[in-house]
């Protein structure tokens, strides 16, 4: 299977996590499934909500977005595009850096850690890293120039 393909299984499975806290968030569900008791307490902290929406759906919403961009560049006509491995590095290294941000804030600010932020910012760090793999591909490979 190519990166793109596993990044597309890895950014489908974080768009699930980031509607089941979504849900969580709204009391559409009642509690977390969560192996440890601080799981709440960071999902109910000020920090869990960004610019009007929770974090979670901010996620969400990244995930989404990969899961488009990651098929889209799996299809023959982007599969060698330069731009759309550009594109992908580059979200998915922004994702890096909120995500490094927000266990930032689990850690020393809210001295508390939700496994399901772990395990998104796992996923997260997948991304970047396959990304960064298929962008330095896409860039060791020439150009083919059209006659």
């Amino acid at each position: 299977m190519s990166r793109r393909k596993w990044m597309a299984v890895v950014s489908l499975a974080g768009l699930f996590l980031g509607v089941y806290l979504t849900l969580y968030h709204y009391g559409l569900i009642g509690t977390l499934a969560c192996n440890v008791s601080s799981c709440e307490k960071v999902q109910s902290s000020r920090w869990s909500m960004f610019l009007g929406l929770p974090v979670a759906t901010w996620g969400a919403g990244f995930y989404a977005l990969m899961l488009l961009l990651t098929v889209a560049g799996s299809q023959p006509r982007y599969e060698a595009s330069q731009g759309m491995a550009l594109t992908l590095l580059l979200l998915t290294g922004w994702g890096v850096l909120f995500t490094a941000w927000l266990n930032y804030l689990e850690a020393f600010v809210l001295h508390a850690w939700c496994e399901w932020c772990l395990g998104s910012a796992t996923m997260v760090l997948i991304l970047f890293l396959l990304a960064f793999m298929d962008w330095r591909e896409q860039g060791s490979e020439p150009i083919e120039e059209e006659t």
